[in-house]
Order: structure tokens, then C-alpha cells, then sequence
């Protein structure tokens, strides 16, 4: 995700805790394929852009009260799957599955690929300009929920701006060949430098409404800044607009839009079957978080993370203030943990009602069972890859987006 020159420790800090591979183009801008415009129907932002980024975390306000329940950490094991490598990508990001068995595939540079069921792989015209840089280009993609129907896919991507970069949302016309008509569907604003774009897209259970996931983009207060769709899960309806029942949908811009706060990097969202929403994200150095996402709730970052400053400089862990939602699950020392999906399917009917986190930095697939409220590790594969995504084919088998550019489907032995 995109970032400029900044001080040594946010560098380590998009390395590590990102878990994204480097790009040695600065700020490259890719076009896209089709000759017309993207339309926008997305407001312009008027904030002066972001130029600098701290090093660290704000100062500590609360004196530390040590977190001593729900560390995830557990060993590996040889994953009990026959593992298949489907196809090789340049700089993959996500994946989303078609009713037929094939997929699309973002690759960060800013191209969409398609993966037919028969194996071959072709190109999809009509990407919006992104700005690949680091952590940044073309993001997440997703159907939406009347696809069968519509064949409208959404896509996720930092927007390149006169300033620097925004996450950005649109939506296009999937043909089998291209992505038209193509139009922006919203932007996060407060555009400039820094990584960490979160870009997750989570449809509502009755298709009615979207999630989005927004990260802080490595510059730590704005999390906890209501006028700043940065650090936040945005609840928005499928045209792009605040949903309608968001927990502030009276007071207008930012935070009508705004479903929940404090939130660092987040790379994963999924919907269980009883509604509940679950996302993932990166802390910085340790405190990898797996939350249940309550509308109108704090997540505290950077006032509070189970880990710590790149720099070494402590933050107060989850227990120090209490007033602020703690994570169900947390990783130090860090996963890096990417893409998440809730199982539902056939080949593996005892993993259903289960999530499988990709891990970056840890290189595994992780499996958490789910009771309500509550969330355990059950396993953490070995992969020996940094896995980028994870998808559930219409098969039931569960594919695997890989760094090294490998899709890999895994399926019983």
C-alpha cells in the first residue's frame, strides 16, 4: 500500500507489521486498460493532504495493566490438506470466487485476473488508476450479493490524488472480459502518505449494505478522529452512502458513515452464520488482533494495542482501559494476518462455522472455532508461504493466495 519516504521505524513498521512485500517503484502509477473515464460519484476531498508520519504512538496516558487472557500463539502443524497450485500472479492482493469455479484475482500494479475453471488465465480490462507503491494499488474484490443477476463487482484500491493517495470504492460492470462502467463509489479522504489501507470489503447477510474496512495509514491518532474515515470500519449502503441505523447516521459526513473506531490495519472481515461480524487486524510489533465488531465501539488503537512501537516504546496493553473493546484473540509475537473467511462448505464438513486467517509474517493458515461470543485456536497449519487471502471455491475447498504470487487450492487428501 502506497507510502513516500518516511522515518526508519515506519518503514520496519510497513514491513513487518503489514506483512507487504516491498516495491522498489516509488509511488508508480498503473493505468487502466479502457479508454473511458471512471466516473465518480464519490465527493472530492477538500483536506489539506498529509505529508509526514509519526514514529511512534501518542505518549501514554494510563498507567499499563498487562493483558494475561487471550494470546493465540500456538505451534504448527502439517496442514491435512492435498495442496494444488492453480496459477502464478505478480504481486497478488484477493481473490473473489465466481459461481462457476473460476476467480478473479487483484494484483496490486493494478490489473484483474481471470482464472477459469479449465485453468486458463486471461486478463480483465477496465481497472481504475491505482497508486502502486508498497502496500497500496489495486485492493480487495468482491461480487455483489445479486452478481447471479447484476454482474456488478466491487473493488478497493488506493486512489492516486494531487496529494498522495486515498482508499477509494467503486464498482463495475463485470462482462467476462472487462470491468465497465466503472464509477467511484466513495473515498476516505484525508489523502497524502502512508500505507495501511485496510480495503476489505464484507457484504451484509441480507445483501442490502456493504462493510468497509479503512486502516489508519500509519499515522496512528486519526483512528481515534471521529472527522477522519481513516482507522474505522465504514457501514455504507451499496451505492456508496452512509447505511441507514449506522450508530451516529444523524450527525452527517464521516460519522454517519462509521460502524466502529480505533482500528489499525484491518485485512480481514467475514460474516458468521448468526450475523456476527469478525475482522482481523495488524497491530504493530505483537498485538495482532482478531475482533468481534460491535456498532459504535472503540477498538483503541493507538491508545492501546497488545504490542508495542517498531521503536520499542511501550503503548498500555487492552486491560489499561477497560472502557475500550478488547480483542476476543491476539497474536504477539505477531501473524501479520491477511485475508479471513467463515467456512460453509461441503468438503470439510467439520471445519463449517469455523474462520480460516491466511498469516503473513507467521506463514500459516489458522483455524478459530467460534461459540457466540467467544473465539479459540484450534489449529495453525504450516504453510511455509505468506499467505496473502483465503477463499471458499464452490467445491468447498479452500483456496490460498500466496505473496510469492502461487494460488493454491486445498483440498481433502
Amino acid at each position: 500500500m502506497p507510502m513516500s519516504r518516511a522515518p526508519l521505524a515506519l518503514l520496519l513498521a510497513a514491513t513487518a507489521c503489514s506483512g507487504q512485500s516491498q516495491q522498489s517503484n516509488a509511488a508508480a502509477l498503473t493505468t487502466n486498460d479502457s479508454s473511458a473515464p471512471v466516473a465518480s460519484a464519490a465527493p472530492t476531498p477538500t483536506a489539506p493532504p498529509v505529508t509526514t508520519l509519526p514514529d511512534d504512538a501518542p505518549d501514554a496516558t494510563v498507567k499499563n495493566v498487562a493483558a494475561t487472557t487471550g494470546r493465540a500463539n500456538t505451534t504448527e502443524t502439517a496442514p491435512p490438506f492435498a495442496m494444488t497450485t492453480l496459477g502464478q500472479f505478480e504481486d497478488p492482493f484477493a481473490i473473489a470466487m465466481l459461481p462457476d469455479g473460476a476467480a478473479l484475482i487483484t494484483e496490486k500494479a493494478g490489473k484483474i485476473k481471470l482464472r477459469k475453471a479449465d485453468g486458463t488465465i486471461s486478463q480483465i480490462t477496465g481497472a481504475p488508476k491505482v497508486e502502486f507503491d508498497n502496500q497500496g494499488g489495486l485492493l480487495d474484490i468482491e461480487l455483489a450479493p445479486d452478481f447471479a443477476t447484476s454482474k456488478l463487482v466491487y473493488i478497493s484500491y488506493s486512489e492516486p490524488r494531487p496529494g498522495g493517495s486515498s482508499l477509494a470504492l467503486a464498482r463495475g460492470l463485470f462482462t467476462g472480459t472487462a470491468l465497465a462502467n466503472v464509477k467511484v463509489l466513495w473515498r476516505a479522504g484525508a489523502d497524502g502518505v502512508g500505507g495501511q489501507f485496510g480495503a476489505n470489503i464484507a457484504f451484509a447477510p441480507d445483501g442490502k449494505s456493504l462493510f468497509l474496512s479503512s486502516g489508519e495509514r500509519q499515522r496512528f491518532t486519526p483512528a481515534q478522529d471521529p472527522e477522519q474515515a481513516i482507522g474505522k470500519i465504514v457501514h455504507l449502503t451499496l451505492d456508496g452512502q452512509a447505511a441507514p441505523g449506522n450508530p451516529m447516521a444523524s450527525a452527517g459526513g464521516v460519522r454517519a458513515q462509521t460502524w466502529s473506531s480505533g482500528h489499525r490495519n484491518p485485512y480481514g472481515l467475514a460474516f458468521a452464520a448468526d450475523g456476527k461480524l469478525w475482522e482481523v487486524e495488524m497491530g504493530p510489533k505483537g498485538g495482532d488482533e482478531l475482533n468481534l465488531i460491535l456498532p459504535g465501539k472503540n477498538y483503541g488503537w493507538p491508545i492501546v494495542s497488545n504490542g508495542d512501537n517498531y521503536s520499542g516504546k511501550p503503548i498500555p496493553d487492552h486491560p489499561s482501559r477497560p472502557d475500550l473493546e478488547a480483542p476476543k484473540l491476539w497474536w504477539n509475537p505477531s501473524i501479520s494476518p491477511g485475508g479471513m473467511i467463515f467456512y460453509t462448505g461441503a468438503m470439510f464438513p467439520e471445519f463449517r462455522g469455523n474462520l480460516f486467517i491466511g498469516a503473513l509474517g507467521g506463514e500459516a493458515l489458522i483455524r478459530v472455532t467460534l461459540s457466540g461470543d467467544t473465539a479459540k485456536v484450534a489449529t495453525q497449519y504450516k504453510i511455509g508461504e505468506r499467505v496473502r487471502d483465503v477463499a471458499q471455491a464452490p467445491d468447498g475447498a479452500i483456496w490460498l493466495l500466496e505473496d510469492s504470487g502461487k494460488l493454491v487450492r486445498l483440498a481433502k487428501k
